[in-house]
């Protein structure tokens, strides 16, 4: 299955803006494949005003979130892996999702033992308004 994450922060970015707050981004500076103002890291991290005013070609795909946005005065573009994006939240009240840290190349598909334990407990049910 395809992952859930870019799907939920294209949500995530939704609901933010549209409750008319600003929706910021944490992701880790440190992960592959990231184009980011390394003079704006701390600790590894980066926190980012997506907000529709802060960026230009806002783009969430399945595998990169990119825009192009000021850094003093100066217009950059961003990339970074979703996977390296570890929460989005409204920068007034902090509400948002955070995620675990990924790493790339995890498998997340659920063991064949694992999904017989939870098939289990499921059952037919038929329909008899034949």
């Amino acid at each position: 299955m395809l992952s859930t994450k870019p799907y939920l922060l294209r949500a995530f970015y939704d609901w933010i803006v549209d409750s008319q707050c600003t929706p910021y981004i944490l992701v880790d500076a440190t992960y592959p494949r990231c184009n980011l103002p390394q003079m704006f890291v701390e600790d590894g991290r980066i926190t980012l005003n997506i907000s529709p005013d802060a960026t230009r070609d806002f783009l969430i795909t399945a595998d990169i979130l990119q825009f192009k946005a000021s850094f003093s005065g100066i217009i950059h573009l961003i990339s970074a892996p979703v996977a390296a994006v570890l929460a989005i939240y409204a920068n007034e009240n902090q509400q948002g999702m955070f995620f675990d840290p990924e790493e790339e190349g995890v498998d997340t598909q659920i063991s064949s033992e694992t999904q017989k334990t939870r098939a289990s407990h499921l059952r037919l049910i038929e329909n008899d308004d034949n």
